[in-house]
């Protein structure tokens, strides 16, 4: 079993509160985050950025394994999350995370990448944890 780690500090509450993050591998240290990187865009980064860079990652990697269990060994996949937060009574959730994939992928006909690609929506490791609907758009090159 794999753990990754990461830990968030927060100083101070509410709107005028600071935060950082840090994740195990060092890629993020001590990162600032808080009101005006959620809500505003004040540099920093925010939850809902982090979970689609993982939603992102996760699925293009599931996909290019899915496509070299295909036989296929060239091309290139690029995955945009976005992940929508939503007022919700007092507080807020996310919603929904929409993946929109563009790929040059040579080899492969239309019917048969989609899917791939629709499998490894499904069941790459962030789509099994998210509890949101998850969109899916893609275009194939090549």
């Amino acid at each position: 079993m794999i753990t990754r780690t990461a830990s968030a500090r927060y100083e101070g509450f509410g709107k005028e509160g600071k935060g950082h993050v840090s994740t195990q591998s060092g890629v993020l240290a001590d990162t600032p985050y808080g009101f005006n990187t959620r809500f505003e865009n004040e540099p920093g980064t925010n939850p809902e950025e982090l979970i689609a860079a993982a939603h992102a990652a996760c699925f293009t990697m599931a996909l290019s394994f899915a496509l070299a269990k295909e036989g296929l060994s060239a091309g290139t996949l690029v995955t945009t999350a976005k992940v929508k937060l939503d007022k919700e009574g007092d507080g807020f959730t996310i919603s929904r995370s929409d993946l929109t994939l563009t790929a040059t992928v040579a080899g492969i006909d239309e019917a048969r990448f989609r899917a791939v690609a629709l499998d490894a929506k499904a069941n790459c490791p962030v789509s099994k944890l998210l509890n949101a609907e998850i969109g899916f758009e893609l275009t194939l090159t090549g």
